[in-house]
């Protein structure tokens, strides 16, 4: 719902001017007409945040955008003609004034549609006084809805928000006009004191009561463009028909205002179709449109958020995205052949439901207690046949990634995977991920280690070769110690907990085996309620101690981001690059991390305001405090008990049958260090 919301609400604003293209505009990075920088309005501020037309988010959008942001405000009118920048000219779906008045809502025709709710024209701005702006879309944030934001007049916004530039916005000219209040005249009047520099209407013949009648120097008109198939009420055409004349357009307005979808239209499945010839045709007409750091982009699955995870599509994918490293999560078939899979359980990646194996299904308590089909539970052949599946891990959103590719790819082995990687000129590296290496090695009579290393060995990875980096990863201090032993290879070590802080002595230790470090998003920047709290010193202390730090897991999907980064992927892969130094994003998307690396305004001496890291904390500071959960307890600090661990068992030849009986473990099948003192404590005492 919220991702339909942003797509309907977009708007692209084309500015009309004289026919001859500036010269400039031939040298301009910008692809306008004139050269410039396109424009940046905040329609009601920063409103897919704070309540909308709030006075927080017209500070918050001057505060976080580019200089010459334009705020725009959509007029209504009170009873006692006052012109108030509220969404809707009914008051009840952005302010809590039902509550307030329980009993003045009412019925008007609305462009011939009766609507019942709490109008504008009910009320005058004394009724006003008292009532608050709330979210007007229940699927955004609801922290911010009692704090009293009063609702703004016109030249309240002029005075205390002090736009660089300023717009207006009539939308419902006709209605007011019925009940005896004149717009027109309320903005010729406000001109006196009020700086206007854009004034857009979808109504032709409002345009002719302004033109002309400004005290000040006349606001550039703008025609809002409405649905194509919708009658603009004074010629009675349809929006579609009367966008084929620009030219018509131009003799009363300087600019038009269009949904997206005109110039970018969606097919039913909500993918692009071919772009329209608008921006082209308004460039012919003479309408001017307003519509690299160092560190690494790796992998999760290869390009996962665009086809089924560590499938041939998604590591070319992610090839082409310019990503410098791809991973691959090595697992095994039962005949030990290591191939690329994102779940040891082919339920979770794969169509295996709907195959002939579907009757494999078994639970093995140490891996999870929810039955699965495990990758050793089948030859390669048997998963070679298998249909791959995207996954969809906000699907409770209703969003669903790529739905066209959801099934597309194959399921690639470990070698193909390295000979894919040794081909590309771009791939500067390798992460190969290795878990679950006890058990396999003890119940399954597999063993991932040596399977890894042969297969690098055979693909001309261990004799130089190859100029790909290959680096180890694995949640297990003794997996990576047991490479270490037997190869070169650089290791990283993951942290599977969240964390507040590590000690001196984990770091120390981990030293020993890694050469890198992976930790979860929220070990920088903790969060709750979707708000980040704060941020934790962990990455500069691992730093500090010459370990880079990778974090994962950055997704495009704008309920994946905490509020702060105002639902913009690129805004969290800025904090976490330019806030806190982190030295790798680990991604589903990485031609969105690509593309910020890229970024032209990225090591520049003076940082844009709009490049800045957010201020954590400084959104939670700002809810309403009654609307907070609980205070959570703290995040534990890593420490040296929770790195060390007993080695690596010997390799033995077991039965894949005996799968079923294993003794619980861990999940990976590890033991940490106390456990082993413990059980080395207890056998002494059995000795004495």
């Amino acid at each position: 719902m919220r991702a339909s919301t942003v797509l309907l609400c977009g708007v692209v604003l084309i500015q009309v001017f004289a026919a001859q293209i500036d010269a400039k505009s031939s040298r301009s990075p910008w692809q306008t007409l004139s050269g410039d920088a396109p424009l940046v309005i905040a329609r009601g501020g920063f409103s897919g945040l704070f309540p909308d037309s709030s006075s927080v988010a017209y500070k918050f959008a001057k505060q976080t955008s580019v200089a010459g942001t334009v705020l725009w405000c959509d007029v209504q009118l009170t009873k006692d003609g006052h012109g108030i920048c509220f969404p809707d000219l009914k008051l009840n779906n952005a302010s809590n004034i039902g509550d307030l008045f329980p009993n003045r809502q009412n019925f008007y025709p609305v462009n011939g549609v009766t609507s019942q709710g709490w109008f504008t024209i009910d009320f005058s701005l004394r009724d006003l006084k008292n009532a608050s702006l709330i979210r007007g879309i229940f699927s955004r944030s609801e922290k911010f809805d009692g704090n009293g934001y009063s609702i703004l007049t016109v030249q309240d916004v002029s005075m205390q928000i002090k736009p660089e530039s300023f717009w207006l916005n009539i939308q419902h000219d006709a209605f007011y006009a019925q009940h005896n209040l004149s717009i027109s005249s309320f903005l010729i009047s406000a001109s006196r004191t009020v700086s206007i520099d854009y004034i857009s209407s979808p109504k032709l013949n409002f345009f002719s009561k302004v033109k002309g009648r400004f005290w000040r120097n006349e606001p550039s008109f703008v025609f809002q463009f409405l649905g194509k198939e919708e009658f603009e009420p004074t010629t009675k055409r349809t929006y579609g028909s009367i966008l084929s004349n620009l030219t018509y357009v131009k003799t009363f307005a300087s600019g038009i205002l269009v949904p997206k979808s005109y110039i970018l239209p969606l097919d039913d499945k909500q993918y692009l179709l071919p772009p329209t010839f608008l921006v082209q045709d308004a460039h012919k007409a003479g309408l001017q449109l307003y519509v690299s750091v160092d560190f690494l982009v790796i992998t999760k699955n290869g390009a996962s958020g665009d086809y089924p995870g560590c499938t041939d599509l998604a590591y070319e994918k992610a090839i082409e995205d310019g990503a410098d490293v791809i991973d691959c999560s090595v697992k095994m078939s039962s005949d030990g052949k290591p191939f690329c899979s994102s779940s040891i359980d082919l339920t979770q990646s794969t169509m295996v439901i709907q195959s002939p194996f579907r009757n494999r299904s078994t639970i093995i308590p140490d891996i999870s207690s929810d039955p699965g089909i495990y990758t050793f539970n089948l030859t390669w052949p048997e998963i070679q046949s298998l249909t791959p599946a995207i996954m969809n891990p906000y699907r409770s959103y209703n969003m669903f990634r790529n739905p066209n590719e959801k099934n597309s790819g194959r399921i690639i082995s470990l070698s193909e995977f390295l000979h894919l990687a040794n081909k590309s000129t771009s791939i500067y590296g390798v992460l190969i991920s290795v878990e679950y290496v006890v058990y396999l090695r003890e119940k399954q009579g597999l063993d991932v280690v040596k399977a890894v290393l042969d297969t690098l060995t055979e693909t001309g990875y261990s004799n130089g070769t190859s100029t790909t980096k290959v680096m180890i990863q694995s949640t297990h201090s003794s997996v990576l110690v047991d490479f270490k032993k037997k190869s070169k290879y650089e290791t990283v070590y993951k942290v599977e907990e969240t964390i507040r802080d590590i000690s001196d002595s984990a770091i120390e230790d981990i030293k020993k085996f890694a050469n890198a470090v992976v930790i979860g998003k929220s070990s920088v920047f903790p969060d709750v309620g979707s708000f980040v709290t704060g941020q934790t010193n962990v990455v500069e202390r691992l730093r500090k101690s010459k370990l880079p730090v990778y974090v994962e897991l950055f997704q495009n999907e704008f309920v994946s981001q905490p509020y702060d980064f105002c639902s913009d992927a690129t805004v969290e892969i800025n904090t976490y690059i330019t806030g806190a130094g982190i030295n790798g994003t680990i991604t589903e998307f990485p031609l969105t991390a690509s593309r910020y690396k890229r970024n032209q305004c990225l090591g520049r001496k003076e940082t844009p305001s709009y490049m800045s890291p957010i201020k954590p904390g400084i959104l939670l500071s700002l809810a309403n405090p009654r609307s907070l959960p609980p205070a959570e307890a703290p995040y534990p600090v890593f420490t040296e008990d929770d790195v060390t661990e007993s080695p690596q068992p010997p390799g033995t030849e077991k039965s894949p049958s005996s799968s079923t009986n294993a003794q619980t473990h861990r999940p990976s099948g590890q033991t940490r260090l106390t456990l082993s003192l413990r059980l080395s404590v207890f056998a002494s005492l059995l000795l004495l």
